[in-house]
C-alpha cells in the first residue's frame, strides 16, 4: 500500500503564501505523475495543478500566474507553492499520486491524500 501525507495548510490573509507539500511512502517503484485537487464546500473536487515523471506541469487557470508546483522524485514529494492568495482559493486541498506501480511488472493505481485545509480570510 501507499500513503500520501500532506502539510503545509493554515489560515492566510489575502495576497499571503503558503507551500504545501505532500509526501508519498510505501511500496513504490515510480509513480507517474503527482498531483493537488481542492474541494471548497457546495463545490465539485476539482485539479489545481498536476506535474508528470518528466516534468511536465499543468494548472488551472484560475491559479496560473500564482501556484507553482514542484516535485522531488527521489523523495516521492510534491510542492505547491501558492502566492497571492485569494478567498476563492479556500478549500481543502487532497495530494494525488497517479499510476503508482510497486514494480515494473505492477498494475497501476491512484492514491488520495486525507486532505489539509486552506483558509484564506481577512
Amino acid at each position: 500500500q501507499v500513503q500520501l501525507v500532506e502539510s503545509g495548510g493554515g489560515l492566510v490573509q489575502p495576497g499571503e503564501s503558503l507551500r504545501l507539500s505532500c509526501a508519498a511512502s510505501g511500496r513504490i517503484f515510480a509513480i507517474y505523475a503527482m498531483g493537488w485537487y481542492r474541494q471548497a464546500p457546495g463545490k465539485q473536487r476539482e485539479l489545481v495543478a498536476n506535474i508528470t515523471s518528466d516534468g511536465s506541469a499543468d494548472y488551472a487557470d484560475s491559479v496560473k500566474g500564482r501556484f507553482t508546483i514542484s516535485r522531488d522524485k527521489p523523495k516521492n514529494t510534491v510542492y505547491l507553492q501558492m502566492d497571492s492568495l485569494k478567498p476563492d482559493d479556500t478549500a481543502v486541498y487532497y495530494c494525488n499520486a497517479a499510476h503508482v506501480i510497486a514494480s515494473p511488472i505492477s498494475k497501476g493505481m491512484d492514491y488520495w491524500g486525507k486532505g489539509t485545509l486552506v483558509t484564506v480570510s481577512s
